[in-house]
């Protein structure tokens, strides 16, 4: 399967995973010239920006995101609070979702924020 395949199949996990904690997807994969978040999610009165990592192990999905990819996500974000009219004051949790290669999936809340 091609890995545009693979991050797709990811992130219909992580979307599920969300919607099982009552969330609500308002965007896949929303792309600016800054970058691109994979799902933007309501959830419990907060916006969650999700960075989705899909490799062979938890292990090592967790230790692909790079400071550079952090950096982009969060000028993204801030574009998308901007035109989504929420406002840079919104309350927000930047997550990563971990998927391995056999479905298996874990989200890492506020994981940004933590330097991961």
């Amino acid at each position: 399967m091609s890995t545009y395949h693979n991050g797709l199949a990811a992130e219909d996990i992580a979307a599920r995973l969300y919607e099982a904690q009552q969330g609500r997807i308002l965007e896949r994969r929303w792309k600016r010239r800054e970058g691109e978040i994979d799902l933007i999610v309501s959830l419990g009165g907060r916006v969650v920006f999700v960075e989705v990592k899909a490799r062979k192990t938890l292990d090592r999905a967790a230790h692909s995101l790079s400071a550079r990819q952090t950096a982009r996500m969060f000028d993204t974000a801030a574009r998308y609070l901007a035109e989504s009219g929420l406002g840079l004051n919104a309350e927000t949790r930047f997550d990563m979702v971990l998927v391995d290669r056999q479905g298996g999936a874990e989200i890492l809340e506020n994981a940004l924020m933590q330097g991961w």
